[in-house]
């Protein structure tokens, strides 16, 4: 495999000068050199690439395909170079976008750990994850967190957390609740559109659950509305529900302002992704961020 980009350099540099002496000049190095370089080109891809003639230089047909690549290379190498000065310069600041869940409830508590890995500030970026996903193809963000993929051809998806889905409430709560129990409560859910709707109701189907049978008191667009809305529930001798990430409610959980609850036999849950360019795939700072997140095996 070529690895020196030396003698790609100086077939460039004699196309573009069209003659073996002036690239010479041009590159500081002696007439001899150049030609010994453009030989060891040739010598390593089995074919001529250069004629001489007595007013310059003609490329073979095999030495207009190898220009044709070492522009490519060229510009890969300048690029690289330019985002290498704005890495060392801090010149740059390296924006996350994270879909809403992630931004507003994983993301805080793992930014400055991040942060570190990258060497290099951060902007947090939160919206919708078709928005992120906009975002991402647009350049405007460098790295995305999504719980709901959007995919395209033009980005690299990794599959990232596994987050599972609790039914939650303001009452105390058994550790495991039947699915008949289900029709006894009151509840609150998205609207739906909502990602988090869509898996909640492909695992009722799966269930033999008539979610149109439920006591429903409010369809709200967030999830975060949805928590607040159960902490702002009267305790009834009826709980008020619904169907909550772990990450939302994990500190209400833990301070005992909420109670959650698994339907037995059955585990709802949903994968979380990153997603980054193609065309960065090779970049350091994703490959940073991209190594650190996908050894974290529970946050």
């Amino acid at each position: 495999m070529l690895k020196d980009f030396t003698k790609l350099e100086t077939f460039l540099t004699v196309v573009k000068e069209k003659s073996f002496s002036r690239a010479s000049k041009k590159l500081g190095i002696s007439q001899p050199a150049v030609t010994q370089q453009i030989k060891l080109l040739e010598d390593y891809i089995d074919g001529k690439i250069v004629d001489r003639k007595k007013n310059g230089i003609k490329l073979t047909k095999l030495g207009g395909e190898l220009h044709k690549i070492a522009i490519k290379l060229d510009r890969c190498i300048n690029n690289s170079e330019k985002e290498m000065v704005k890495l060392l310069n801090k010149d740059i600041v390296f924006i996350l976008g994270a879909s809403l869940m992630i931004g507003n409830y994983i993301i805080p508590g793992i930014l400055n750990k991040i942060q570190r890995e990258i060497d290099n500030e951060i902007m947090l970026k939160i919206d919708a994850s078709s928005k992120v996903v906009e975002e991402l193809l647009e350049k405007k963000v460098d790295f995305a967190i999504l719980e709901s993929p959007v995919f395209n051809d033009e980005l690299i998806y990794r599959e990232w957390l596994d987050d599972e889905l609790f039914l939650v409430s303001k009452s105390p709560l058994p550790k495991f609740v039947k699915k008949e129990d289900l029709y006894d409560f009151h509840w609150i859910c998205r609207e739906e559109t909502s990602h988090t709707r869509k898996i909640v109701q492909e695992a009722f189907d799966t269930m033999g659950i008539d979610c149109k049978s439920f006591d429903l008191r409010s369809v709200v667009t967030s999830s975060t509305a949805v928590k607040q809305m159960i902490l702002k529930t009267p305790e009834l001798d009826t709980p008020t529900v619904s169907v909550i990430s772990r990450h939302i409610i994990k500190d209400e959980i833990d301070n005992g302002q909420l109670y959650c609850a698994k339907i037995k036999g059955y585990k709802m849950s949903r994968t979380l992704y990153i997603a980054y360019l193609k065309e960065r795939k090779h970049d350091a700072m994703i490959d940073n961020i991209t190594t650190y997140l996908m050894s974290i095996k529970r946050v």
